[in-house]
């Protein structure tokens, strides 16, 4: 009988030591608010059809660009009062519709990079990066993307990080003047080597995501593009509160991908994002950036995402 007793004594107290530690663990770990969903679409594509179409579908935030106004050479084809003209209108149609224009993706490429190590066109791409951030204070965006770089030459690594870093700081003034912050995204990069010619750009790994943001002021901020690398959670977690902006679609981390997150062909672990997003407290529209968008399926998506997510994690109830 003292036994049974003692026994039973003894499981009890490990059911409450069990039942303790698990309160203790998650006692802060609540299930996260829904994030708004927003995805990206060309300036040019946003009008009041399109702009309606995606309310209706649940949309609340776009991002755009402006690459259809600019050629590779650093030119714009069509004129400023023309360009002014598209981006009003642009603005009128997302106010319209009651949707909200989130970010600007500015322009990028081989001519058109933040860390180029010829000084006069470095300046050249910075005049036109400035101009195109006057047409963006129209649309009075909350975050302004930028790329870190293009392809880079064999073994100039560390001045094109230099170079970008003069860059960025000199942008991060006029980003502030229109209200915004700055955001660098990561680029695709799972080898250092494109070919035997050309290394891939910059912030391609975690640790260059980190060094590169460690030496830039707290005010420039991180975007992180889960196309772009394998297991993203890790780096989101890396930028903790320094992301402020995000581009969902699916990939393997070694291509460009850019599939929608519920068509089942990439790789990422969407349960291990969502929890990580929730760890560094993000806040922001979960931002699709996908081939060939379908604004009708964005929202159900995320619900499935969500909701796969919180099965898969024990939360405190209220």
């Amino acid at each position: 009988m003292l036994k049974k007793i003692l026994l039973s004594s003894f499981l009890y107290l490990v059911s409450f030591l069990v039942a303790f530690s698990c309160d203790f663990y998650t006692r802060d770990k609540k299930a996260p608010e829904r994030l708004d969903i927003g995805y990206s679409i060309s300036i040019l594509n946003i009008t009041p059809e399109n702009m309606s179409c995606a309310k209706s579908a649940g949309i609340k935030y776009i991002e755009t660009s402006f690459g259809g106004f600019i050629d590779g050479n650093r030119n714009f084809k069509v004129s400023e009062e023309e360009i002014i003209e598209k981006v009003k209108k642009a603005k009128e149609a997302a106010d319209d519709a009651g949707i909200k224009i989130w970010s600007v993706h500015m322009p990028f490429g081989k001519n058109i990079d933040l860390s180029l190590t010829d000084e006069s066109e470095r300046r050249q791409v910075l005049v036109l990066q400035k101009k195109i951030m006057q047409f963006c204070s129209i649309l009075q965006p909350k975050i302004i993307l930028f790329h870190p770089s293009y392809y880079l030459g064999i073994n100039e690594r560390e001045n094109r990080k230099n170079q970008l870093i003069k860059s960025s700081l000199e942008l991060n003034q006029t980003v502030k003047s229109i209200r915004a912050t700055m955001v660098i995204e990561n680029m695709l990069g799972y080898e250092l080597m494109l070919d035997e010619k050309q290394e891939r750009p910059l912030c391609r790994t975690v640790e260059e995501t980190v060094e590169i943001m460690n030496r830039l002021p707290a005010d420039i901020c991180s975007a992180i593009d889960m196309n772009h690398i394998k297991n993203p959670e890790k780096l989101i977690l890396a930028m903790g509160k320094r992301l402020k902006s995000i581009h969902v679609s699916d990939g393997d981390g070694k291509r460009e991908c850019h599939f929608f997150p519920c068509s089942g062909q990439g790789e990422n672990n969407w349960v291990e994002i969502l929890s990580a997003l929730q760890e560094v407290h993000y806040t922001g529209p979960f931002m699709y950036e996908v081939k060939n968008p379908d604004v009708t399926k964005m929202k159900s998506c995320y619900e499935f995402l969500y909701n796969k997510f919180l099965t898969n994690t024990i939360f405190v109830h209220n």
